[in-house]
């Protein structure tokens, strides 16, 4: 694959905010470019055990592709569209980035209601479903909505048992259609202490296909990101509570979530970041953000290393044949080719 340091330095973008939504039918507006189009790789790659050899290559390289965001997260590719989608939660849009036109405003603004007793606004977690749609976890209307063919959005899910969802975080979908996602309380002023608060837990959820929800896990602190193992036996999710930096993993099956556990401890962890978003590859090695960088787990608990690109990362997302990794690290975009590879949702 053509490395964006090799493409000509007019081809290069980054940001300048739009005012107005931008349809996903509608050509997008251009983001003012900003600094040159090839960029040296940055960061760093660590590494703690030999398997991660076989994970990352040697002549790995980070590359650095758009910067000048806010705080950006829960990227996702969209492999009919050839582009990656991506949330600025703090600057309330939603992004596409493309290997020829660089950065696009997508939907600017995504939240433009009531802010009264909101913390957060914006979409977080992004996915697609089984027909290519967009599925967006907005913080400001507290819900999961899709995007529709003509830009409009419908609501997914709200609620729970009669109250509104806290903050929809992020998501993931399993092979027979049911959306796990993750409901902290990120978006609410105040967090668990907020008025607004319908619901007394941070749940950890399952939406069937036929529309009913489950509740499966009600105790973790700060459930964010998740994952699927790749036989969809275990359910993967970072908590990202400053006082329990942990990744969980549950036994999943047809009648829920059980045997609850700490799959990697990581509270004695001094450097900048929390637990968070994450992917798995098809041999069941996870890529998780946590502090530091992102975390080369191995199905068994191993730290095999961690992929640095200088800031906090959020989350990650496979991209391209699926063995690209995109990194959304607070103000920057960044991408590394590995020799794994993951599942990519959608069509």
């Amino acid at each position: 694959m053509t490395r964006l340091r090799d493409i000509v330095a007019a081809a290069s973008a980054v940001l300048a905010v739009a005012c107005g939504a931008v349809e996903p039918e509608a050509p997008p507006q251009d983001v003012a470019p900003q600094g040159e189009a090839a960029i040296p790789p940055v960061g760093n790659i660590e590494r703690f055990d030999r398997r991660i050899d076989s994970l990352v290559p040697a002549d790995a390289v980070i590359e650095k592709l758009a910067d000048g965001f806010n705080f950006i997260e829960g990227p996702v590719w969209d492999r009919q569209n050839g582009r990656l989608l991506f949330s600025d939660v703090r600057g309330n849009q939603i992004y596409q980035w493309t290997e020829a036109d660089g950065v696009r405003t997508f939907i600017d603004p995504v939240f433009d209601g009531d802010r009264t007793g909101k913390r957060s606004i914006s979409s977080n977690g992004l996915t697609l479903d089984a027909e290519g749609r967009l599925i967006i976890c907005e913080h400001g209307h507290r819900r999961i909505s899709r995007l529709e063919a003509d830009g409009t959005r419908s609501v997914v899910v709200e609620r729970y048992d009669g109250g509104q969802l806290n903050s929809p975080n992020d998501a993931v979908y399993g092979s027979d259609g049911s959306l796990y996602f993750t409901d902290p309380p990120y978006g609410l002023e105040g967090l668990e202490e907020s008025p607004d608060r319908e619901l007394d837990f941070n749940g950890i959820y399952r939406l069937r296909p036929d529309g009913g929800l489950v509740l499966l896990v009600r105790d973790q602190s700060r459930p964010n990101g998740i994952a699927l193992s790749p036989d969809e036996s275990i359910l993967y999710v970072a908590n990202s509570d400053d006082a329990n930096k942990v990744w969980m993993a549950y036994d999943l099956d047809e009648s829920g979530a059980s045997n609850g556990r700490v799959f990697y401890d990581a509270n004695d962890e001094t450097a900048a970041g929390a637990a968070d978003g994450m992917k798995v590859d098809v041999a069941g090695n996870l890529f998780a953000t946590g502090p530091g960088g992102v975390w080369v787990l191995a199905p068994d608990g191993t730290h095999l290393g961690t992929i640095s690109t200088g800031e906090v990362t959020a989350n990650v997302a496979w991209g391209n044949d699926g063995r690209t990794l995109y990194l959304t690290s607070s103000t920057s975009l960044y991408r590394i080719e590995l020799t794994t590879e993951g599942q990519i949702p959608g069509p």
